[in-house]
């Protein structure tokens, strides 16, 4: 009887194991089987807008305002998802950045002064310029099918660089109110400044390695000061793009 009993048990553990053992590779595979890689090119729009820092002073309104003009640009991403939810991925971007800079001294002549009023100016500079952003993120994704929603959250650095080294302006006198306007030159520099991105967005697979990549991305920054001897506004600005491109998974 003992001897039955004990080649049961021997039986008996030598399946456990087994099965264990079947499990552990299993979930191994499987795990390599969430792994996977991928290089897309995306386009996408760059939506900025205005921002100020303009303050109600005793003799009016002063202070920049800075406005940013729509473009389009490109993104490179390469993408690891290391876990059948978590991944992460390298960016780098490009876009035109051009943008103006509208300085006002504000003087309100409704305002009485004593004796002579001072000479108020506006001065306006526009600045051709491109953006290079390079980012590290974190993704979180989960495969539905032939879709792969997925959320990203990541920083990195915005470095927008003028195309010239020199910027052409027009300074209008708005007191007394004749409105001469004359030119006038300032260099330029480049600017390099933290930025933190979000998105979300989705991969539509169409075939076994490729496919499509819908997506926003939000990026946060300080306005770069691209204009020597004129104060940047300072301001937290917020960068939107919307973008489609086309992945090659690995």
């Amino acid at each position: 009887m003992r001897t039955k009993w004990g080649r049961t048990l021997f039986l008996l553990a030598g399946l456990a194991a087994l099965a264990g053992a079947q499990l552990q590779a299993q979930a191994v595979t499987g795990a390599k089987g969430h792994a996977q890689t991928d290089v897309s090119l995306s386009l996408f729009g760059a939506f900025t807008g205005s921002y100020n820092n303009k303050i109600m002073a005793p003799e009016g309104v002063i202070g920049t305002t800075q406005s940013y003009s729509n473009a389009a640009g490109g993104l490179l991403e390469v993408r690891h998802i290391s876990k059948p939810w978590f991944g992460y991925e390298g960016t780098y971007s490009i876009n035109r950045a051009n943008q103006t800079y509208n300085d006002n001294s504000g003087f309100d002549p409704s305002n009485a002064c004593p004796g002579a009023c001072p000479i108020a100016t506006s001065v306006w500079i526009p600045v051709s310029a491109n953006a290079h952003e390079v980012t590290g993120d974190w993704v979180a994704s989960l495969k539905v099918g032939n879709l792969r929603p997925f959320a990203l959250a990541g920083g990195g650095v915005l470095i927008e660089v003028p195309s010239s080294g020199q910027a052409t302006g027009t300074v209008t006198e708005i007191h007394p109110p004749t409105f001469p306007t004359t030119s006038t030159t300032v260099a330029t520099t480049t600017s390099a400044k933290p930025v933190f991105v979000y998105g979300a967005g989705v991969d539509w697979g169409l075939l076994p390695h490729i496919g499509l990549r819908l997506q926003y991305r939000g990026n946060l920054y300080k306005a770069p000061d691209l204009v020597s001897g004129s104060a940047s506004t300072n301001a937290l600005t917020h960068t939107a793009e919307p973008m489609i491109g086309v992945y090659f998974r690995f």
